[in-house]
C-alpha cells in the first residue's frame, strides 16, 4: 500500500467534490432499473461440497451513488492501486508497512498462497482434533468454558457464540474480556468448576487484562477443589512458547500465525471457543461463507465488487457529505453484538491520521461506527435519524428466515419494520406542521441473508473485513496497525509502578481513587 496515490487521486477527488449530489427520489425517477443495478448477491454452499446454495443480498440503491460518482470512484480505486493492493493482500505481500507484515487472515479460510493455506489448514486440523477430543471426554466432563481474552480475542468469539448457540450449545461458553472483576465473577456463578475449561486467548500471551483474569480463573478452580487447574487450560496464541512458559501443556496450545491481526483472527484458533460451542462442522460452514466473500472480492472488478462498492459509499458520505458516523442496525437478535464487533474492526483499522507512508491525510478517515438492534433502536435513536440535523448513513441487516419457532407474525413484523425504516428514511414526509415533517433523502443499505446461520455470519464478517481494507486503500492508509491503543496502556503501567509525571488533574484523580 503506497500512501496517497499522488496527483491522479487528488484530481479524482477534485472531480468528485465538483460533482452534483442528486436526491434519492431524483435518482429513482431517472432510472427505474436502479434497484437491480445496485443490488449484489453472494452465495455459498449450504454444506461443504453441496450444490445447494445459501446467500446474502445487498441493496445499495438507497444510497446517493450514481453513474458519474461511481465512475469517478472506480477511477479513484485505479489511481490508488486497488488491484495491486488486493493482490498483495491475498498473495502474502507486505500490506502492513509500519510493522513490515503481511495480513494473512484470508488464508484461514482458504484464500491465500498455497503455503499459507496449507499452514492454516494444518492449524485448523489441530484445533479440530482437540475440539473433538474434548467433546469425547479426553479432558473429563466439560460442560462449561470460560473464554478469556480482550479486543479481537473476545469480540469475535462473543459475537459468534451469541449468534449461533441460541438453539443449542455443545459446551456452555462464557466470554470474559473486562478486567473488572464483576465480569469474571458473573462467569464463575454460571459455571461448575469441576466441569469447566479455561480458554486463554492472547496473541502475545502477555496482555495484562487477559493474564490477570486467567490467573484469577485458575485460582477459582483451585479454591473449588480442582486438583490440577493448569490441566484445564487451553491457550490460543501466536506466541506458543510464552504459553508453555506460563504453564500450559504444549498439547493444549493452539497457535496461529503472527501475520493474523487480533481483530481479523476469529477464523484462527481464537475461534476455538466457538468451535467448542457449535462443533467443527458449523465452524467450517462459517469458513465457507467467508471464503465465498473472499472469492467475490478477489475476482470481481469495479462497482460489481460488493465490498468495494460499500467502500465507495463510505467515502462518499464521509468525505463528500461530511458524515462523521455510520449506523448499523441488526433486525435479528442473534446479531445483537455485530455493531460492537464492527466498531473495533472499522475504527481500530481505519482510525488513522497519517497515510501508509507517514504523511498527514488529506481528509477524514474512518467514520464512527455505532448501532443497535431493531426494533428496540427505533424507540431510542431513530428520532434523530429521521428528523435530526445529522446526515447518518444506515446499514440494515436482516434474515429472511426466522430464528424462532413462534407465530410467524413475530418475524413478519420484524422484517416489515426493517424495510419500512429504509423506505421512510429515503421518502420522508412533508407536513405543514414542522414538528411532524420528515425531510427524507436519507441513505441506507440493506443486507438480507437467507438465514442467520454459520455461513451467513462468516460471510458478513468477511464482507466487512474487505470493506474495511477497500476503504483503507481508497484513503491510502494502513488498516493493519493500531498504535493508538498503546499509549493509554503504557501510562497505566506508569501509574502502577509509581513512575512518570502526570498533569494536576490526573494526580488529583489518582489520589481520590487511592492510586497515589
Amino acid at each position: 500500500m503506497d500512501g496517497s496515490g499522488g496527483g491522479d487521486a487528488a484530481a479524482v477527488w477534485a472531480s468528485l467534490r465538483a460533482a452534483e449530489h442528486p436526491t434519492l427520489a431524483g435518482l429513482f425517477a431517472a432510472d427505474p432499473g436502479r434497484p437491480a443495478a445496485l443490488t449484489r448477491r453472494i452465495d455459498w454452499p449450504v454444506e461443504p461440497g453441496s450444490e445447494t446454495r445459501a446467500g446474502m443480498l445487498i441493496d445499495f440503491s438507497k444510497t446517493h451513488l450514481a453513474g458519474e460518482t461511481l465512475g469517478l470512484f472506480e477511477a479513484l480505486a485505479d489511481a490508488q492501486g486497488f488491484g495491486a493492493a488486493r493482490e498483495a493482500l491475498f498473495g502474502g505481500g507486505i500490506v502492513n508497512p509500519t510493522e513490515g507484515r503481511a495480513a494473512t487472515h484470508g488464508a484461514l479460510r482458504g484464500s491465500g498462497t498455497p503455503a499459507q493455506v496449507d499452514e492454516a489448514e494444518a492449524l485448523l486440523a489441530r484445533m479440530g482434533m482437540l475440539v473433538e477430543a474434548i467433546h469425547e471426554g479426553a479432558l473429563g466432563e466439560v460442560k462449561h468454558c470460560i473464554a478469556i481474552g480482550i479486543g479481537g480475542s473476545a469480540l469475535g468469539p462473543a459475537l459468534a457464540i451469541d449468534a449461533l448457540t441460541r438453539d443449542l450449545a455443545l459446551v456452555d461458553v462464557h466470554v470474559v474480556s473486562n478486567i473488572d472483576g464483576l465480569a469474571l465473577e458473573a462467569a464463575f456463578r454460571s459455571c461448575d468448576p469441576a466441569t469447566t475449561l479455561i480458554a486463554v486467548a492472547s496473541k502475545t500471551f502477555t496482555t495484562i487484562e487477559t493474564m490477570t483474569n486467567a490467573a484469577s480463573a485458575l485460582k477459582w478452580l483451585a479454591d473449588n477443589g480442582v486438583e490440577d487447574p493448569g490441566g484445564r487450560v487451553v491457550a490460543l496464541t501466536a506466541s506458543p512458547e510464552k504459553a508453555v512458559e506460563w504453564g500450559v501443556d504444549e498439547t493444549r496450545v493452539l497457535p496461529f500465525v503472527e501475520s493474523v491481526g487480533g481483530r481479523y483472527s476469529l477464523f484462527s484458533s481464537i475461534g476455538f471457543p466457538v468451535a467448542l460451542a457449535i462443533g467443527m462442522d458449523d465452524f467450517r460452514a462459517m469458513l465457507a461463507g467467508a471464503k465465498a466473500v473472499d472469492d467475490h472480492f478477489r475476482e470481481t472488478e469495479g462497482r460489481a465488487n460488493a465490498p468495494l462498492l460499500a467502500a465507495f459509499c463510505d467515502q462518499y458520505y464521509t468525505r463528500l457529505r461530511g458524515c462523521q458516523t455510520r449506523a448499523v442496525f441488526a433486525y435479528d437478535e442473534r446479531l445483537a453484538l455485530l455493531p460492537d464487533y464492527l466498531q473495533q474492526l472499522e475504527m481500530e483499522s481505519n482510525g488513522k491520521s497519517v497515510t501508509a507512508d507517514g504523511k498527514p491525510v488529506d481528509g477524514p478517515t474512518a467514520a464512527v461506527t455505532w448501532g443497535g438492534v431493531g426494533t428496540d433502536a427505533q424507540h431510542a435513536v431513530f428520532q434523530l435519524l429521521h428528523q435530526g440535523t445529522h446526515l447518518i448513513p444506515v446499514d440494515f441487516i436482516a434474515s429472511i428466515a426466522p430464528g424462532d419457532d413462534l407465530d410467524p407474525a413475530h418475524h413478519r413484523i420484524l422484517l416489515m419494520n426493517c424495510l419500512a425504516q429504509g423506505a421512510a428514511l429515503m421518502a420522508g414526509k412533508p407536513s405543514d406542521d414542522p414538528a411532524r415533517a420528515y425531510a427524507g433523502d436519507r441513505p441506507s443499505t440493506t443486507f438480507l441473508v437467507d438465514d442467520c446461520d454459520a455461513g451467513a455470519l462468516g460471510a458478513l464478517i468477511a464482507f466487512h473485513e474487505h470493506r474495511t481494507f477497500a476503504n483503507a486503500v481508497l484513503m491510502g492508509i494502513n488498516p493493519f496497525d493500531q498504535f493508538g491503543v498503546e499509549l493509554g496502556k503504557a501510562i497505566a503501567k506508569q501509574i502502577e509502578s509509581g513512575e512518570g509525571t502526570f498533569d494536576p488533574s490526573t494526580r488529583a484523580l489518582m489520589a481520590a481513587a487511592g492510586l497515589a
